[in-house]
């Protein structure tokens, strides 16, 4: 694999962030029964970091939703797998996810939680970019702002390479229309 990724966020940043963001969400949830939702499988590695990070009791679950196919920088219709999703009943949810991107799939993850019954439901995003959002939504917890390029690591894919990265990198343009290109030939 030659694609050239260039640091956006380094591993010290992040990690000086998650640990930021879990003393936040302690603090903000003590005593209620909070249950962390991670949306597969972008959030896992932040996931891994955060709950560490937090003391307070906590259930840790995990929900596919995914808009996105293969090497697409474009979503497509959003399919929720909740295989793996306890019951959130009366149950005080975070839900997890990498990218706060159009806003699509966390509006509609929201909704679906609370017509399963979640008391409350907020959010947590690693990263979220700026200009392509087309549903008002605010994260709750966020990791960085970001400008609208295509990013890497920290358990977000091109094409489900790049997730190892421990670092959150800018994949170069070229790299990506050429292997769109490639899949689309």
């Amino acid at each position: 694999m030659d694609h050239k990724v260039e640091t956006l966020i380094s591993e010290s940043e992040i990690q000086d962030r998650v640990r930021s963001l879990g003393r936040q969400i302690e603090a903000d949830y003590h005593d209620k029964p909070l249950t962390i939702l991670a949306v597969l499988t972008g959030s896992l590695i932040m996931l891994a970091d955060l709950v560490r990070r937090i003391s307070i009791p906590h259930r840790i679950a995990l929900i596919q939703a995914s808009s996105y196919r293969g090497a697409t920088t474009v979503a497509t219709t959003l399919v929720i797998n909740e295989s793996f999703a306890p019951d959130v009943a009366n149950r005080d949810v975070l839900l997890l996810d990498d990218i706060l991107d159009t806003g699509q799939t966390l509006t509609a993850l929201i909704r679906h939680l609370a017509d399963r019954g979640a008391r409350s439901v907020r959010t947590a995003v690693l990263l979220r970019k700026i200009g392509r959002q087309e549903v008002p939504i605010e994260p709750d917890y966020c990791g960085f702002t970001i400008p609208d390029v295509f990013v890497v690591g920290y358990g977000l894919d091109f094409n489900d390479d790049y997730r190892h990265l421990p670092y959150v990198g800018v994949l170069k343009e070229q790299e990506v229309v050429r292997d769109t290109q490639l899949q689309d030939s």
